[in-house]
């Protein structure tokens, strides 16, 4: 009997494992659902700057890849999590880093989508705290949909902006190498 119990305990602790990660001390769940679209961990890390953990991201697809140029160009339902783990994230070092960001993603030619930038930069301006949550999720029919702490905050359109939204932990000039290898491995 008692081995019959530690057997059930270790089937259901390791069931609990796949079903979460565990990344900078936060649980990412495995599977999040948006708009009616079930979306899985693709993989997950931490952005850190000077040894400082900022925030741990989760890359969620709708199947697991691992080849950024694919998913950058993919017109399919995803999402990134961002979980603010560090107190020394304020919003405008946010903003700043986000708008950094699209200008690596897009090689310096943000004036196509600078008003959807600007948009969605307007959702980080409020006050940022230790474990506030950042959901940026594509929907194709819809664009991308921001949500902070499980509230919509707005949504920027189209599939050029996501690209380059994405880009930002995706693209050739990601702002953390190793953050973009954890996210891309899924496979």
């Amino acid at each position: 009997m008692k081995n019959l119990l530690l057997l059930l305990m270790a089937v259901m602790v390791s069931s609990t494992a796949e079903a979460q990660k565990e990344v900078g001390g936060v649980i990412l769940p495995a599977t999040q659902n948006f708009h009616d679209h079930d979306l899985h961990l693709n993989g997950a890390g931490v952005r850190e700057k000077f040894w400082i953990d900022l925030y741990a991201a989760g890359l969620y697809l709708d199947q697991k890849n691992d080849n950024a140029q694919e998913i950058l160009n993919a017109d399919k339902p995803m999402a990134i999590k961002l979980h603010v783990v560090s107190k020394l994230i304020t919003s405008d070092k946010m903003v700043e880093a986000v708008t950094e960001g699209f200008e690596k993603s897009t090689n310096g030619n943000t004036a196509p989508i600078q008003n959807e930038i600007d948009n969605l930069l307007s959702f980080f301006r409020e006050d940022i705290h230790k474990n506030d949550v950042f959901d940026l999720v594509y929907i194709p029919s819809k664009g991308v949909v921001a949500y902070k702490n499980g509230k919509e905050r707005g949504v920027v359109k189209g599939k050029g902006f996501k690209k380059a939204l994405f880009g930002i932990w995706l693209s050739d000039k990601s702002a953390d190498d190793g953050l973009k290898n954890d996210l891309l491995a899924g496979k």
